[in-house]
C-alpha cells in the first residue's frame, strides 16, 4: 500500500470518535501514537460522570457497555456506548473502544 493511502483522512471517518477532533491534526496515523495516552485521560476526565463508570485509574466505562469479569481493562481506556468486551479480552491500555464495538480473543489463539 502506498503512504499517501494510510493518511488518516483516507482511512478513518472522524466525525463518529471521541479522538476526531484530536486526530484531525495528524496526517498519519503513527503521528498521533505519542500524545494518545494523555489525550485519552484528557477526554476521560472531561466524560459525564452520569453516563460512564471509573472502574479504575484511568479507565472509564459507559454504563451500556458490557465488560466480562475475565477480561483485563487496562488504562487510560475509555470503553464507549453498548461496547462488548467479551470473555478474556485483554486491553493494555491507551484505547478508545468506540460505541458499539466488541472486543475478544483472537481465534488464534482460542484452545
Amino acid at each position: 500500500m502506498r503512504k499517501e493511502n494510510l493518511k488518516i483522512s483516507e482511512l478513518y471517518d472522524l466525525s463518529h470518535s471521541m479522538a476526531g477532533q484530536w486526530l484531525s491534526q495528524f496526517t498519519y496515523p503513527w503521528e498521533a501514537l505519542s500524545g494518545i495516552s494523555a489525550m485519552i485521560r484528557e477526554l476521560g476526565e472531561k466524560l459525564p460522570a452520569d453516563e460512564f463508570d471509573r472502574v479504575a485509574d484511568d479507565v472509564w466505562v459507559h454504563k451500556t457497555a458490557k465488560v466480562a469479569p475475565t477480561a483485563h481493562l487496562g488504562g487510560p481506556l475509555i470503553v464507549c456506548a453498548e461496547a462488548e468486551i467479551r470473555h478474556c479480552a485483554f486491553i493494555r491500555g491507551s484505547a478508545l473502544v468506540g460505541e458499539g464495538a466488541w472486543w475478544e480473543i483472537p481465534r488464534s489463539l482460542k484452545t
